[in-house]
């Protein structure tokens, strides 16, 4: 789940607790090319005011458009397709073939919205079940490998996760210029440094700043598949430190600054500790693409970039057991 569906969520429920007849609209399926994958959600309220997007923008205009002139129902959920013929295609600028099938569910219960508000901002996966003619919802934990969107006989099931999270370990220049990236690409960004005087120069306003030492800071995140935890300090006394923990951790990715020759070094370092070749085989370092990067900017574009190939499965990233899966929620 991205921040921006879960600020989807919160909006709604804010809209609901205000008196609004809210809709929620979540792309279930796509055929072809499509802007947004299944999951994907917009809140819509009965003046027209919408946050979120299910498209490249047409498809919001004409859901605006229906809920204005009343089209919309306030009893039961809608199953709706857009684009499929060539004339809708056209109509809603959808790439070449593409199609967009949406459940458009008005909502009349918050109970289960702040559910599954809680449990996102928990770190958690939750399921939430919808029956389309009664909009009776229920909800209960989900495990790593269910589809985002399942459909069953007159049902639908989404399930709900955590954020993506970044921790970076060092607050300097290159870890500024990743921090701006990862924000970009919808991370939740944390940013450890023990060290006073790198501290005070820290002017990233949108991470949080963890003053623990490095092991402490991997330990109270609790990383999971979601979370990514790369060592940028360049002193294997702190960067050493977070990946002793982060190596052990469910962290989807573990990356480490420095040149091969160093990083050879370092993993000689992590077998004198209770880490075992599977879990050091885990560590990406050196961070980052191979694609000459030098200077600070290009060394955080390179990491994010090696961040977007593993997560989309285009790098493969050994796991501590073969039972875990990537959650892409």
């Amino acid at each position: 789940m991205t921040g921006h569906d879960l600020n989807v969520l919160r909006q709604l429920l804010s809209w609901q607790q205000e008196g609004h007849k809210v809709w929620l609209i979540t792309v279930v399926g796509t055929y072809g090319s499509s802007p947004r994958q299944p999951g994907s959600m917009c809140a819509l309220r009965s003046d027209g005011l919408l946050v979120g997007s299910v498209s490249g923008g047409c498809i919001e205009d004409d859901l605006v458009s229906l809920v204005k002139q009343h089209q919309l129902s306030s009893s039961s959920a809608e199953l709706k397709i857009y684009g499929a013929n060539q004339e809708e295609q056209l109509r809603y600028k959808l790439p070449c073939g593409g199609q967009l099938r949406l459940l458009i569910e008005p909502v009349l219960d918050k109970a289960w919205l702040k559910t599954v508000v809680t449990a996102i901002e928990s770190q958690k996966l939750i399921k939430r079940q919808v029956t389309l003619d009664s909009l009776q919802v229920t909800c209960t934990d989900a495990i790593s490998h269910e589809p985002v969107v399942s459909e069953q006989e007159g049902s639908l099931s989404f399930v709900y996760g955590p954020r993506l999270r970044l921790l970076i370990i060092g607050a300097a220049e290159t870890s500024f210029y990743l921090a701006n990236m990862a924000t970009a690409l919808d991370y939740q960004v944390f940013v450890c440094d023990p060290r006073p005087e790198m501290q005070e120069t820290w002017q990233h306003e949108q991470s949080t700043l963890l003053t623990m030492m490095p092991d402490d800071a991997v330990v109270s995140l609790q990383p999971d598949l979601n979370t990514a935890v790369v060592a940028l300090t360049h002193d294997p006394k702190l960067d050493d430190m977070a990946l002793l923990e982060a190596l052990k951790s469910a962290a989807f990715y573990v990356g480490a600054l420095g040149a091969k020759t160093n990083n050879d070094k370092r993993r000689e370092r992590l077998k004198l500790f209770d880490l075992t070749q599977q879990e050091i085989d885990r560590l990406h370092g050196p961070v980052g693409l191979q694609i000459g990067s030098k200077t600070p900017a290009e060394i955080a574009v390179a990491i994010s970039a090696e961040l977007i190939a593993v997560r989309r499965d285009r790098i493969h990233t050994p796991q501590l057991t073969s039972s875990v899966d990537k959650v892409t929620v």
